[in-house]
């Protein structure tokens, strides 16, 4: 089967708009936000892809100048201006900090006018990794659970205060606390802490049941020459979380409400985890959708062009067989 790489998986509505924003055309995505409505988890998501499809052009500008009193095109603009924020930091720009002035500024800006939306928060919570030495005060709040690190969880509380667990939020401090240089960084122990501890207190149908998975990603690009580190996936108390997040998550959402990236994730933690039979019911609900993470950063160095997608292609294939020699049968018709 041929894969589809593309973030917006089974999001049809989404994917027209990103097809059309990269061509300059900004109306699907004006159609798109208005009928989002105020469906955060939704919302953040769909503003967070289309953001990175339009940061290498001008057309939320254009679009912000023909309807400049469009709260939208506002909100798209503040998502542009953190998403080049992001890339000239991750690109170490000698312009970074002035990005990251500018992103801030506006995202203040539309949370001002917007009082009730949590993406404004979320994208200054996403600000927080570049400032990597804390020298803003927002950036080293004192946290609630005591094992974790200072950071932005003032922040944190604001976007909980709209939307509680809100998904890239979650994941933003998960990033920010790999980004902590020096002194300030945050040890490994205290990101599976903060994984797990997220997970641990979140109700049937978040996604963040799958933060603990991501934090152990993480481990994975900090020690990739462990040749037996897909064990671990299969450890009892790495395994709880993994199951938890298939039937709590994968099972209480409605099909097509998933990301990519998360079915992707999960895919592989099942798999890796020896769980064949609930591996293959991820591996059919992506269909051919797929993510390059978390397959480019956990093969063991396969041969050929692309090993992450041959690892996945791999995975896909022993789960689909297990499933198909094990399943139980349905008994015959009276």
């Amino acid at each position: 089967m041929r894969l589809i790489y593309h973030p917006a998986g089974h999001d049809d509505d989404l994917r027209t708009a990103l097809v059309e924003l990269q061509a300059g055309r900004w109306k699907p995505a004006r159609e798109l936000l208005w009928k989002t409505g105020t469906h955060w988890p939704l919302r953040t998501s769909r503003t967070q892809l289309l953001a990175v499809a339009a940061a290498r052009s001008d057309v939320v500008d254009v679009w912000l100048a023909e309807e400049p009193e469009s709260y939208d095109a506002q909100l798209m603009a503040v998502r542009v201006s953190v998403e080049r924020a992001l890339r000239a930091h991750r690109h170490q720009h000698p312009r970074t900090l002035e990005f990251e002035t500018r992103a801030r500024r506006a995202a203040l800006l539309a949370a001002r006018r917007a009082p009730h939306d949590p993406v404004p928060w979320v994208c200054l919570v996403a600000l927080a990794q570049i400032d990597t030495r804390q020298l803003r005060q927002e950036h080293r709040m004192r946290p609630n659970e005591p094992m974790l690190p200072s950071g932005p969880w003032g922040l944190l509380y604001e976007v909980n205060q709209r939307d509680p667990y809100n998904r890239e939020a979650y994941h933003r401090v998960l990033q920010f606390m790999l980004a902590l240089e020096g002194p300030w960084g945050a040890s490994l122990a205290a990101v599976f802490d903060f994984g797990r501890s997220v997970a641990s207190q979140r109700s049937v149908g978040s996604p963040l049941l799958l933060l603990p998975a991501y934090a152990q990603i993480e481990q994975r690009r900090q020690s990739r020459a462990d040749p037996l580190w897909r064990r671990q996936w299969a450890q009892e108390s790495t395994l709880d979380y993994t199951l938890a997040a298939f039937h709590d998550w994968f099972h209480k959402v409605p099909a097509g409400q998933h990301s990519v990236a998360d079915l992707n994730l999960l895919a592989y933690a099942l798999w890796a985890g020896h769980q064949y039979l609930e591996a293959a019911e991820v591996f059919e609900a992506m269909g051919p959708y797929a993510a390059r993470e978390p397959w480019a950063s956990v093969h063991d160095g396969a041969a050929g062009p692309d090993p992450g997608e041959a690892l996945l292609l791999r995975a896909r294939a022993e789960s689909l067989s297990y499933a198909r020699n094990h399943r139980p049968r349905a008994g015959p018709h009276l």
